[in-house]
């Protein structure tokens, strides 16, 4: 069990408890409150149009479960985007001292990779420094700098298809909320049409209750399936940066020192 894994099981169940404590404490019964005073004046046959404040849009159990995967996804974007942050840092260190018009030898590979061994354990696990290791690496093993420019972009590479593999999760819950929102959807209009003999004898409160229900559960879950891709897309723009940059850094902080 990773690290990772677990930050992400705290982070749902911190949302399951944070959300459904707001529901039960505060949205529900001032949302039942509303309700019940609109019925009321209804059915006083008042002259009243009923307005659908932010508490009665989001009351529902599928309302309750968008929101609690937003939160959830909007966690795992964060702990990736601090990461990401931490990485980024890294291109403005100068990782491998080497002198401006200094040619690297093979023989010298060695010397310049105790500098990137004695970085911390964390920071050893990030890609800059890792493609930068490799890179001497195998520069010192083949002494060919074609080889070094392979090694270099294949860690980037792979690096690349190692963060989008991870962002699957956040793919499924943007997924997943619409989905849960379609469902608010069938559950009121089935209602709905289960009260429609109570239409037809002229009472259509019930039936405008269940479709108040269909049509809030689809619209609260696309606006937060909205939020969740853009910040996915904020997400995923700024880790390709980091690929891109990391192998523009290897470019030319050691490849062009290179000599065989």
């Amino acid at each position: 069990m990773s690290s990772e894994f677990i930050y992400q099981l705290f982070a749902l169940l911190i949302a399951v408890i944070v959300v459904h404590a707001v529901y039960v404490g505060a949205i529900r019964p001032a949302a039942d409150a509303q309700i019940r005073e609109e019925m009321a004046l209804q059915a006083a046959g008042a002259d009243y149009v009923p307005e659908r404040s932010f508490v009665v849009v989001i009351r529902d159990f599928e309302q309750e479960a968008c929101f609690i995967l937003l939160i959830w996804a909007l966690a795992i974007m964060g702990y990736k985007g601090r990461r990401t942050l931490r990485e980024q840092s890294l291109l403005d260190r100068r990782l491998l001292d080497i002198p401006e018009g200094t040619s690297v030898l093979p023989a010298d590979a060695r010397e310049y990779s105790r500098s990137l061994e004695a970085l911390p354990d964390e920071e050893q696990d990030y890609l800059l420094p890792r493609t930068l290791l490799s890179a001497l690496q195998r520069f010192a093993t083949t002494g060919s700098i074609q080889a070094v420019s392979d090694t270099i972009k294949e860690s980037c590479e792979i690096e690349a298809d190692r963060l989008d593999s991870e962002l699957s999760m956040v793919r499924y819950i943007a997924w997943a909320i619409p989905s849960i929102g379609f469902i608010g959807t069938v559950r009121g209009i089935g209602e709905a049409l289960g009260q429609a003999y109570k239409a037809v004898e002229g009472d259509i409160t019930g039936v405008t209750v269940s479709l108040g229900v269909a049509f809030n559960s689809t619209f609260v879950a696309l606006v937060l399936s909205i939020i969740i891709m853009f910040c996915l897309h904020q997400l995923q723009l700024s880790q390709e940066r980091l690929v891109l940059d990391c192998q523009r850094y290897a470019d030319k902080r050691l490849l062009r020192h290179l000599v065989s």
